[in-house]
């Protein structure tokens, strides 16, 4: 029987350049079952507990994205029959989910539900309702992710961490995000000098793109409160871009800053090369192509599938090297068919071993930047990475996106999506 590393090796090895060109082809073909996505958007991405959505809970966010999505996609509400919500910390969050469809506008007749799979909720919650598109359950779906990481802080980790302690069993595989960070350092052999230098080009790339207006291709203004913490003033504000982009960062001003877990070895992570904590939203709605065009809807993209895969909760940073083959493999595809890889920059460490791992084209991998520059939402970064692809692919006049993320508890999820632009 193989082993996980050698099953790991054979997925990866499915990733060869040859004979793909008639599966490329299948993918940008467009037919009347297609699923596609009619309109996207996210909110600005803003610093927990500092930034301009500190005092929006994820209700609020999820009423004004939403809301932008009725109003700007045109859509008739009545015909929206689901919308489902990827979230991680938020309590009640099924309650909040079906509330603020309703308060968005929506009528009674549209559903709600959440969508939990941790880093990959967005993703899950696109993949939720494209199923049940596909099925023929519904005919137009919202796919929303959302995170109000000011307003949940820790969503009930520290009474579950308790819990895990006293049982042997969950015990042995339950560690700190941080501390799989480590092991993935470790086991690997990637320097805190590698690290640095990943997490500087994620800010540089992401203050080249804020400084050149791409993000404004991504992004809704959103109506809010802030309350100033001194006076208890509160007043209303526009958020309209990222606020977590810190321009002229280097990997020598980032190999400055002290290490976040020097509980473990090799104590490489640090708050500048991991993702930031981070409030927002991403929603896409979807479709069938035959209903988008009976309904005069602008085709933005396709969703061309997504699958999971587990692995071993104490590394589970490399969860994209797994999951992205194996979808690439489902449908026929290697990776030099893929315009725009959007990985998730959960930690430097996990970067850097994906991108190698699977031999990637740097240029091809965030083109934006990622978390660790502008912020990880946990529930909303599975939608808002496939809003920054399809985004990155209207501007470089390219077609094909991959985009995944390693889960939390050991797993990794990946998706692929065609611009028609």
């Amino acid at each position: 029987m193989s082993s996980p590393q050698q099953r790991l090796s054979s997925i990866t090895n499915q990733l060869s350049p040859a004979g793909v060109s008639a599966a490329k082809a299948k993918i940008l073909a467009k037919n009347p079952d297609d699923v596609v996505i009619t309109y996207l958007a996210r909110t600005p991405l803003t610093k927990a507990r500092k930034g301009g959505f500190k005092d929006t809970t994820v209700d609020n966010l999820l009423i004004s994205l939403l809301t932008a999505v009725r109003e700007n996609s045109k859509i008739d509400p009545n015909l929206v029959e689901d919308v489902s919500v990827g979230n991680c910390l938020a309590a009640g969050s099924a309650y909040l989910a079906r509330s603020a469809v309703l308060a968005a506008g929506f009528p009674v007749s549209t559903a709600a539900s959440v969508s939990n799979r941790f880093c990959s909720s967005g993703l899950l919650a696109i993949q939720n309702i494209a199923n049940q598109i596909i099925a023929g359950s519904i005919d137009v779906g919202i796919a929303v992710g959302a995170e109000s990481m000011s307003t949940n802080a820790d969503g009930g980790a520290p009474e579950m961490a308790e819990r895990i302690q006293t049982h042997p069993l969950a015990s042995q595989n339950y560690q700190p995000m941080g501390q799989t960070s480590e092991n993935v350092a470790s086991q690997f052999g990637i320097t805190r000098e590698q690290h640095d230098k990943f997490a500087a080009g994620s800010y540089q790339k992401a203050e080249r793109a804020q400084k050149a207006g791409w993000f404004e291709d991504e992004i809704v203004p959103i109506k809010t409160q802030i309350k100033d913490p001194k006076t208890g003033e509160v007043k209303d504000i526009v958020v309209d871009r990222d606020d977590g982009i810190r321009y002229g960062t280097t990997p020598e001003s980032l190999g400055k800053i002290r290490a976040a877990f020097p509980q473990w070895q090799p104590s490489a992570t640090t708050g500048g090369n991991a993702s930031q904590i981070t409030d927002g939203a991403a929603a896409l709605l979807l479709m069938k192509r035959s209903q988008a065009q009976k309904l005069g809807q602008p085709i933005v993209g396709k969703f061309c599938g997504a699958t999971v895969a587990g692995l071993e909760p104490r590394i589970m940073g490399i969860g994209p090297s797994i999951a992205i083959p194996k979808i690439l493999g489902k449908l026929g595809l290697n990776k030099d068919e893929i315009d725009v890889f959007e990985i998730n920059e959960a930690f430097a460490s996990m970067g850097v071993y994906c991108v190698g791992k699977l031999g990637l084209d740097e240029a091809k991998v965030n083109p934006r930047g990622g978390a660790i520059a502008f912020g990880h939402p946990l529930g909303a970064t599975g939608a808002r990475q496939v809003v920054t692809a399809l985004a990155e692919l209207r501007r470089q006049n390219k077609r094909v996106a991959v985009t995944s993320m390693c889960v939390g508890t050991g797993m990794g999820m990946a998706g692929v999506f065609v611009s028609e632009h």
